[in-house]
């Protein structure tokens, strides 16, 4: 039996009460569907959605239907939805055969029989959202009461599915922002205008134990830490950024950068009061561990040189004092140790001094500076070791090499050679067996070529497997001159690898030795970001 007015204006409140009680899209176009038969006695009821970017008409998955249905697309002016969308307004069909814009392929698809369809456009605010349908009255046709009924339950169907999609939208920008957050390497604290913690990310959470002390606030999370200027002066500033530094000493020396930026305020900008800061701390320890390298820098080339050039020195005074004829009978045969020695020690400081310009240099330029060219793996390991004759020779060690004649890679030949002949100097130098031998192979490895430097050492402690590719890092207590050179080969070799794109990697094994692995693109179109061991 038909409603009166009052029920039908009751039935309409009801639904905006559900309506606007429903936040997640899904629960919201179930809904839809569900309150569509209700408020106009139908048997069932479609909803179709606008694809913003297509601009056609779709069904949402959360409705549930047929995968074949779901397919369907409509153009705008297509079908009967599609036309109602195209023209902005409800239409009443008692008929659907006899109406020219009828398709029956969603009745094929889904077994279902259409008589009759009041469909009308959600629209909010002159935008189009989609359209519903009310399909095969109950009792009769469809009336034009009614329409005018379905078309105000329409309008306010486009509000909540508006007020859903932007509550999802926002959803999805706040997943990615929590995403970022959490996910940032630097340290992240938000805070309220009290200091008490609001939010930490997973870094801050390791770095200061924030989940324990998050509702005594920040000032307890940074008992162990020292900052400047002080987290108080942090607090009650009123400017937008402060940048601090802050140091921690135990369990061990930490530096870190920071900024403290200010959220939202209130009032005048007279009488602004922050609402909350978010501070942001990066672990800047090995950047500050640099820096006093570099101040000692001068002390380290000092101490370094100190040995070769006090024997140049010394007996450059020896050779002043034969040549006025103050050095004895045996004068001739001094002069001739005192050059040699001078020679000797000369070397050792101009291979130390090229040593670390080199390293400098690579240190400083970019990739596209070097001469990339195709070379033979086999003719370069064979030059870096016809180089190191004279010094393997003093040394007590022979090379091996097993490598084809046929495994050319892309790169710098010189570069190359240098990191090879810098790994096979490390295989015999830090050797104090009778016997130092270091062996070297090479194989192809798909788009590679993989260049194996194996020595028969004391081994590399686990500790140490990660701070030797450290620049002037030197498994010794203390810089004693006991080992030869400025601890730069293993740093250098792979920077050199970086450039090229290439990879660089150490086994190592107490008592029994090290293998360091090198490989290098065959072609240009294989290089890939290098990274070190």
């Amino acid at each position: 039996m038909p409603r009166d007015a009052q029920e039908n204006l009751q039935l309409l409140l009801d639904v905006c009460l559900l309506l606007a009680s429903k936040i997640e899209l899904p629960e919201v176009l179930t809904s839809i569907i569900e309150l569509s038969s209700r408020v106009v006695d139908a048997e069932t009821a479609s909803l179709l959605l606008l694809d913003p970017e297509s601009h056609e008409l779709y069904f949402h998955v959360a409705l549930g239907l047929d995968p074949e249905v779901s397919r369907i697309r409509l153009r705008l002016g297509e079908g009967i939805a599609g036309s109602v969308a195209k023209e902005g307004k409800p239409v009443i069909i008692n008929d659907v055969r006899s109406d020219p814009r009828w398709s029956s392929s969603v009745d094929e698809q889904s077994g279902f029989q259409t008589r009759s369809i009041l469909a009308a456009p959600m629209m909010i605010k002159g935008k189009l959202v989609g359209v519903v349908e009310a399909i095969n009255h109950i009792e009769g046709p469809f009336s034009f009461d009614e329409l005018r009924i379905f078309e105000a339950f329409a309008s306010q169907a486009a509000i909540a599915i508006d007020n859903a999609q932007l509550f999802a939208s926002l959803r999805t920008e706040k997943d990615k922002l929590d995403t970022v957050f959490a996910r940032m390497r630097d340290a992240a604290v938000l805070v309220d205008d009290g200091g008490r913690i609001l939010l930490a990310n997973e870094s801050a959470e390791k770095l200061f134990a924030v989940g324990a002390a998050q509702k005594a606030g920040i000032a307890e999370a940074m008992a162990q830490v020292r900052m400047e200027p002080g987290l108080k002066s942090i607090l009650d500033s009123r400017d937008p950024i402060v940048r601090f530094e802050a140091t921690r000493d135990d369990p061990k020396k930490l530096v870190l950068a920071g900024t403290a930026s200010s959220l939202e305020f209130e009032g005048s900008p007279s009488t602004a009061r922050w609402r909350g800061r978010l501070f942001v701390f990066r672990d800047v320890t090995e950047e500050r561990r640099e820096e006093l390298l570099k101040r000692s820098f001068l002390s380290l080339i000092s101490h370094k040189l100190k040995t070769p050039l006090s024997s140049i020195t010394g007996y450059a005074q020896i050779l002043m004092e034969e040549s006025a004829g103050r050095s004895g009978a045996v004068g001739g045969d001094l002069a001739k140790k005192s050059i040699e020695t001078i020679l000797a020690q000369g070397k050792k400081l101009a291979e130390l001094v090229d040593k670390l310009l080199r390293f400098t240099t690579l240190e400083e330029i970019d990739s596209s500076a070097f001469e990339m060219k195709p070379f033979k793996v086999d003719e370069t390991i064979a030059e870096a070791v016809r180089s190191l004759e004279a010094w393997l020779k003093g040394h007590g060690g022979t090379v091996l090499v097993e490598a084809g004649s046929g495994l050319t890679v892309w790169g710098n030949p010189n570069l190359i050679r240098d990191v090879i002949k810098n790994l096979i100097e490390n295989g015999i130098k830090f050797n104090t067996n009778s016997e130092k031998k270091v062996a070297i192979w090479a194989e192809a490895r798909d788009a590679a070529v993989a260049v194996r430097v194996k020595d028969q050492g004391p081994g590399i402690p686990p500790e140490d497997q990660d701070r030797i590719f450290d620049k002037f890092y030197q498994i010794e207590t203390s810089f004693t001159g006991q080992v030869d050179g400025w601890g730069l080969g293993l740093p250098f070799a792979r920077r050199v690898l970086e450039h090229h794109g290439g990879t660089l990697t150490l086994e190592s094994q107490l008592g029994k030795g090290t293998t360091v692995t090198v490989t290098l693109p065959r072609t240009p179109t294989a290089l890939q970001p290098g990274r070190g061991a």
